[in-house]
């Protein structure tokens, strides 16, 4: 059963239509660049006056975020706008930022099913189940042995209890989610669901990105993912107990794709924005955002060795992010972020190798500080996620920061323990079309590798990924903040309200506090080297885990 009323419909109808009110409605003129030029409260005018005199045009104005949409050409187009103080950042409208997730596939284990150490070694309020078939049955759910990371959190119990309603919707702003999915459908909601996004095939410089279209127009349809990432993302949150596969966190809400990422995994800053506008226009109550946005993985606003044109862009990023990001707030959204992927004290960020990101080669190393924010997970109002293995330690590739950590989530980590094994990571729904791309299944539709599992019922099949990152806890986090919504939002717009700062709080308090590991320069050992993290903070809040680690019995009983 969907939950779509009539008067979302009609609003989703609008947004979908263009989120800008254009004061000043013209195209770009040919052979202009696009450009998103955001501007001080109350200068609008003064920012279009500042295009015009630098030779542009300004088609459109979004009034909710503080931008135009703007042509120019020349190379000191950005810089010429930049430096009217009416203007505060300039972005070129192209392709920024990646997805934060890590496939698991170089050297699986053998097994098909979870050994006994990734299968028992939860840490949450919930290790009652001390083995594998136990736990499925308990669950119902055939892959549910699998699930160490639902056992670590509490999920077992919390879906009897609480498994969240159809009134709560969560959004996934990600690279699509295949609402066909046999062990998705049921909770996908369709009508609400938007693609912000055009497949390019082509990169800025020729090079193969997205591939060629799928669509006749370049724009997927709402219930398709050709890259794996948003389904993945979305079963963990909330794939229903249905008798197929797994079930999710919170496996009685409905999901909404409001896809921002392209195929290949980038991500547009404008879809970006759009995608937080429209989360917030239709009463969405929890999204979820596993990526960092820009070509830059660090955003500086000021930074020395970047070029003016580089710093307006950044500051662009950082700007227009926070004021989508607070626009879906006001309008009761709770925000969640994956922290990141680079072993990195967010914190004291040093070194900057990989930025900016897109196009691909353009890659340099810069220095950086504490003032550079990887955005979302260090923009204001959001809640950061880090990942830990089943042991309970935080993931050997996870970003920490004792001012940047809020909770800690499983994300899974292959090489938490003796050897590498692939079921220590996160399993859930893969498109059986991107499967088969990247040949993880054969011509029969056998899976080729332990990374990869397929589950069948009545002659129908569903397949299901392991992998590994901070994107595949922060949808754990997101799956509880869920449940939450349902058990204390109150009937609003769009079904349920909850305060995203009242979420935030119960999210925290039903944490389970973890402690910064003794001695707290914690070393990790792989492949016969060795990384030490620092890990600074107390008990009930620390740079490797927060608040503590998600709990989802906790915040499904009083």
């Amino acid at each position: 059963m969907r939950r779509v009323a009539s008067g979302i419909m009609a609003l989703a109808a609008v947004v979908a239509v263009g989120a800008c009110a254009s004061a000043t409605p013209r195209e770009p003129a040919p052979g202009q660049a696009e450009f998103l030029v955001f501007y001080a409260n109350g200068r609008q005018h003064e920012a279009e006056a500042a295009v015009e005199r630098a030779g542009g045009s300004t088609y459109s104005a979004e009034t909710k975020l503080g931008y135009l949409l703007a042509g120019g050409s020349g190379t000191g187009f950005e810089e010429a706008v930049g430096a009217d103080p009416s203007v505060v950042g300039v972005s070129p409208d192209r392709q920024i930022g990646f997805a934060t997730a890590r496939p698991r596939t170089a050297r699986p284990d053998t097994s098909d099913t979870a050994t006994s150490d990734t299968a028992t070694s939860g840490i949450g309020s919930s290790g009652r189940f001390p083995d594998e078939q136990s736990f499925t049955k308990a669950r119902g759910e055939p892959l549910a042995g699998r699930q160490w990371d639902m056992r670590m959190i509490g999920a077992d119990r919390a879906n009897a209890k609480a498994p969240g309603t159809k009134k709560v919707l969560v959004g996934v702003i990600d690279t699509g989610v295949d609402g066909k999915h046999p062990d998705l459908a049921p909770n996908f909601n369709r009508e609400l669901s938007r693609n912000f996004v055009t497949d390019r095939p082509k990169d800025d410089y020729g090079e193969t990105l997205d591939g060629p279209c799928e669509a006749s127009d370049c724009k997927d349809p709402v219930d398709a993912d050709d890259d794996g990432h948003g389904t993945h993302v979305a079963s963990t949150i909330a794939s229903p107990i249905n008798g197929i596969g797994i079930a999710g966190v919170a496996p009685g809400v409905q999901i909404v794709n409001i896809r921002a990422g392209q195929d290949s995994g980038f991500f547009f800053l404008k879809p970006s924005l759009d995608a937080l506008t429209y989360a917030g226009d239709i009463g969405v109550d929890v999204v979820n955002m596993s990526y960092y946005v820009d070509p830059w993985l660090y955003n500086c606003a000021a930074n020395k060795a970047d070029s003016k044109k580089q710093q307006l862009e950044q500051r662009a990023i950082i700007t227009g992010m926070q004021r989508a990001l607070d626009y879906a707030r006001q309008k009761g959204v709770t925000l969640v972020s994956a922290l990141g992927n680079g072993s990195t004290d967010l914190g004291r960020p040093t070194v900057d190798k990989q930025s900016p990101g897109y196009p691909k080669g353009d890659e340099r190393t810069r220095q950086i500080d504490n003032s550079c924010l990887n955005v979302p997970a260090e923009s204001n109002g959001v809640i950061s996620v880090s990942a830990v293995g089943p042991s309970g330690r935080k993931a050997i590739y996870s970003d920490y920061g004792e001012e940047q950590t809020d909770v800690s989530a499983p994300g899974g980590d292959a090489l938490d323990g003796e050897g590498v094994k692939v079921t220590r990571t996160i399993l859930a729904a893969a498109p059986e079309r991107v499967l088969r791309a990247a040949g993880r299944i054969d011509a029969k539709g056998e899976p080729k590798g332990a990374d990869v599992v397929k589950d069948c019922k009545n002659g129908v099949c569903s397949y299901y990924q392991y992998l590994e990152g901070t994107s595949m806890a922060s949808p754990h986090a997101a799956g509880v903040a869920a449940i939450l919504v349902s058990r204390f939002g109150k009937p609003g717009r769009g079904g349920l309200e909850l305060a995203p700062a009242t979420t935030e709080e119960l999210l925290f308090k039903t944490a389970t506090p973890k402690s910064c590991p003794t001695p707290r320069q914690y070393v990790y050992k792989s492949f016969g080297q060795s990384e030490t993290h620092a890990c600074e903070g107390g008990e009930a809040d620390n740079g490797f885990y927060g608040h503590g680690i998600v709990d989802a019995w906790k915040a499904a009983t009083p």
